[in-house]
Parts: structure tokens; sequence; C-alpha cells
């Protein structure tokens, strides 16, 4: 009986693949993967575009060797390398891991000189063993990289007699020769501590300033979850005074700068049910993108050579709450021609803050979310090259339903996020125009039935499209899509021989440009690669 309710649930989760790819899985393909889950599976694998490389021999340079068995940080040193110059087209960093027996996941970061060029998670092992692999073009902290550096690495880890896994993990760095296509920052900034809280002193001469947060919610508690929480009276076990909104604000003197959407990460553990991500991870989770921020409209104030208190919050965090991790890069470019570049902030304007949360109670319990923000600044710097004006226009929207039964033995989500944004910058020559649009969604739901199947369906979408345009031409486009969906059972409460677990798993990458194309496909059936096409 147990057998045939194996085969019906891997039928059911082939026709789902095939589904969301749009394209048939063989009969040759169902019959190569095993009824359920084993003790080993496929290594971790994205179908992300992999980093570009020039057509040159690179220097390399290891920046971490290290087995992580606790939270004791690795500490060691960077020595610029030699024989490629102090400019170059290309730098890319490289992380190889291998881990094995029993680990949850875990959150890292990677430091240079205390500049965040890494974060990242973990997956969660096999018995067997895996072996994992991230790439990522780094060439916009060169500034960093010219110099001698410390080195400091963490990936929190607990190894005992349960959790046996031990993460070991190798970095370099690959330099290219060269100069990039685009120039990179002439500075990378930290923010420092003051009495006063985080200050931040730019050069006098700086005429672009970008800040980069590297915001994740995270810890095991409840903003690790933080889609999911609800307001009072709601019975749901993880609250939050007004509900799930979340906004990543950046303040310069106390004045809002930058307002953005937190992506909504989910690790390898994540909505109770690592059969997901065994193969196939939700999307950014091995290489977390921060936030960005235009902080330019400020370059007239912050271009006094004093230093000025930049921070950084989570609005919609309740008091006292840990789990939010929000570490501070500046990227600066500087005027090369003037040692002061004088200016002034003109318009600092925000929206209302809507943030409504409504609890329905019922059968089924629902909480629906509206929320939104806007923020408007800008302002202008008198460069070498004349009066230039930046306007920065950012606009967030966040839509979900939450719906759970008594005890949360159903527990779902359907949930929407954009963050528009529009940078105009007028000057010397025809005005240039970036409008992006960032787009994230979740869409699922765990269900727990009577007899101890805990059952996971759930789709994640990361989407983004941007448009340059010069005096109303367009210079440049792309659009990304990164899409994953899958569907996963197991038995709970059980040692993992008696789990019976099945799933399947599928994302589909798709970039497009006018840099070119990218468009690959993976699928998965209890751990097995069935699928790995390329369109472009």
């Amino acid at each position: 009986m147990r057998r045939r309710m194996v085969m019906s649930m891997l039928t059911g989760a082939i026709l789902l693949v095939s589904a969301f790819l749009g394209t048939g899985t063989s009969a040759a393909r169902a019959a190569e993967v095993p009824a359920e889950f084993g003790t080993d599976w496929h290594d971790p694998v994205t179908a992300a575009p992999p980093v570009g490389r020039p057509h040159t021999t690179p220097c390399q340079v290891t920046l971490a060797d290290v087995r992580f068995r606790d939270f004791t940080p690795y500490r060691g040193a960077y020595t610029p390398p030699r024989g490629c110059g102090e400019h170059w087209s290309k730098v890319v960093l490289r992380l190889d891991g291998k881990v094995k027996g029993r680990q949850y996941d875990r959150l890292g970061y990677l430091h240079v000189g205390g500049v965040e060029i890494l974060r990242t998670s973990t997956p969660e092992p096999s018995p067997d063993g895996i072996e994992w692999h991230v790439e990522k073009d780094v060439t916009r902290y060169s500034d960093t990289f010219r110099r001698a550096r410390d080195v400091e690495m963490l990936i929190g880890n607990v190894v005992d007699d349960t959790y046996t896994g031990v993460i070991d993990v190798h970095v370099t760095l690959s330099f290219y020769a060269g100069r990039p296509a685009d120039p990179a920052p002439d500075r990378v900034l930290t923010l420092a501590d003051t009495s006063s809280g985080t200050t931040l002193t730019t050069p006098r001469n700086s005429e672009r300033i970008l800040a980069e947060v590297y915001a994740t919610g995270s810890g095991g508690g409840c903003e690790e979850f933080w889609y999911l929480t609800v307001p009072e009276p709601a019975p749901y076990s993880c609250k939050a005074d007004h509900g799930p909104y979340r906004e990543v604000r950046i303040t310069v003197d106390g004045r809002l700068a930058g307002i953005a959407a937190p992506f909504p990460n989910v690790w390898t553990g994540g909505w109770s049910n690592p059969y997901l991500w065994y193969v196939l991870p939700a999307p950014r989770a091995f290489d977390v993108r921060p936030v960005e921020y235009d902080l330019t409209p400020f370059a007239g104030l912050l271009n006094d050579g004093r230093p000025h208190r930049v921070e950084v919050s989570v609005a919609g965090v309740p008091a006292d709450r840990p789990g939010w991790s929000t570490p501070v890069n500046v990227l600066v470019w500087q005027d090369a021609h003037r040692a002061r570049v004088p200016g002034a902030l003109t318009e600092d304007k925000e929206t209302d803050l809507a943030d409504s949360s409504r609890f329905t109670p019922g059968t089924e319990n629902r909480v629906r979310t509206e929320a939104g923000h806007g923020l408007t600044v800008s302002g202008y710097l008198d460069t070498s090259h004349g009066r230039v004006t930046t306007t920065v226009t950012r606009t967030l929207a966040h839509t979900s339903v939450h719906r759970w039964t008594d005890g949360e033995t159903t527990d779902g989500l359907d949930a929407r996020w954009t963050d528009d944004e529009t940078v105009r910058t007028a000057g010397h020559g025809p005005a240039r125009t970036t409008r992006t649009r960032r787009t994230y969604t979740m869409n699922g739901a765990t269900t727990l039935g009577p007899d101890g199947r805990l059952r996971t369906v759930l789709s994640l979408g990361d989407r983004a499209s941007a448009v340059v345009r010069l005096g109303g031409r367009r210079t440049a486009w792309s659009r990304m899509d990164d899409t994953y969906g899958g569907d996963a059972t197991y038995t709970v409460d059980v040692p993992r021989e008696q789990r019976h677990a099945v799933g399947t798993s599928a994302e589909r990458y798709r970039l497009l440009g006018s840099d070119g194309c990218h468009d690959r496909s993976l699928a998965t059936v209890q751990g097995v690669l069935t699928e790995d096409r390329s369109r472009c």
C-alpha cells in the first residue's frame, strides 16, 4: 500500500515539474529516479548564469581555507596579487564548499578590510556528503583589493553528536588585468561606529555615492519568516505590531535618504521542508544580493569633509526583536579634476506610509496585507563638467494573503512585493534616466496531515527589468526572471530512514537584454537532476 502511495506521489511530482517548465519529462528519465529520497543526491546547483570572464590568464589569491565547527570567525590576511597590476577588468570570487552528515542551513559572511564582499548560506548535506560552488563578480570592490587587508569570515555552525556536518570552505579571488567596461568605484567605504551612532566621511570631491546593504532576516526566530508575521489579535505563532510589512531604510543626519523592499530570502531548511532545497536552492540563497541606494542627491551635504550620521533600520520589526543583519558598504566615484565638489540637497519628500493588515477569523484564518511607501530625493553638484542634478524616485508596494488553520496544520501565503526606482541625471549633455522595476513573489502552503505526512508546495519569483535612456533614446535594457517551483512530502518526527520523502523541484533563470541572452532550466525528482536545458 505504501509503495503504491509513493509511486502515486512520484507521478504527480513529475507532472508538476513538466507543467512548471513547459516541457515534458521522458518515461526513461522518470524510470531512473528512485521511488523516494535515499542517503545521497545530486550536488546543489542553480540555473543562474556563470560570471563572465575575460579570455586571459588571471592571478589568483586565496582568501580563506577553513573548516567551520562553531561560531569562531576565521581571521586571516589578504595581500594584493603580483603580476596583474592595480587595475582589473574583472575580479571573480569563488567559494568551494563541502559538508557531509547531518547539519542545518547556516548563514555566513566574508569581509576584506571590513568590507562585506559576500553574504551566503549553506545547503543541508546528505549522509554521504555534498559539494557546492558559488561565484560572484566583485570588481566593484577593486579599491579594497589594492592594499593589504585583514580577512574575516564566519559561517556559524554547531557540531555535536547529532549535528555532525563540518562545513569545509575554500575561497579564492581571480584577478584579470585591464580596465573594466564600467569604471569601478574610486573608494569603497564602511561606516564608523561612534558615540552618536554610525558615521560616514566621504571624499570632498565625490560625484556619485551608492550605498549597499546586505539586509537579511535570519537566526531561526520570527524575523527569518517576517513575511508570515501577523498583528494582534490573530492567533498565530509569529506576531508583529503591524503585520508582515518590512522596509529597509537609510537615513543621513536623521533625514530619510532611501527606502527598499527586502528580498524574501528562503534558506535551505525553509518552509519546514529541506527536501525542497537539497539540489536547487531558492533564488539568491547562496549569493545574497544587497539592496542599493543612490545617495548622490546627498553628496552636496556629505562633501564637507566632516563625518555624517548614516543609519540603517528595518521598519516593521517589533521593538527589541533580534534577527536582522544590515551591514553597509558605500561606493564612491570621485571627480578627477576637482578637489572639492560643492552642492546641495534640494528635495527630500516622502508619501504617507500605507500599511494595513486585516485579520478575518474562521475555519481558515486570514490576514490580508496592503502596504506601500514612496520617496523622492533630489540634489545638485557643481562638478568640473558643470552643474549636475540627480533625482531618485522610489515606490514600494506589498500585497499578501496569509491563511492558516487552528494549530497551523495548514499554513499558506500568497505574496507580492514591488520596488520601482527611477534615477534621472541632468546637466551637461542629454539627460540620462534609468528605470528599474523589481518584483518578488511567493505562493505556497505547508500542510501536516493526521498521518504525520508534511507536504509543502511552493513557488518563488525574483524578477527585475531595467531600461536606460539617454536624451529619451533607449541605450540599454535588461529583463531577468528567476522562478523556482517545488513540491515535497515526508513523515515528520521519525528517523531519516523512515521519512519516505518524495519531492520535485524546478528552476528557470532567464536573462535577456542588450548584453545578450541566458535561459537555463533545471528539474529534479527525489534528488536526481532530471533536466538541464539551455535555450539561448
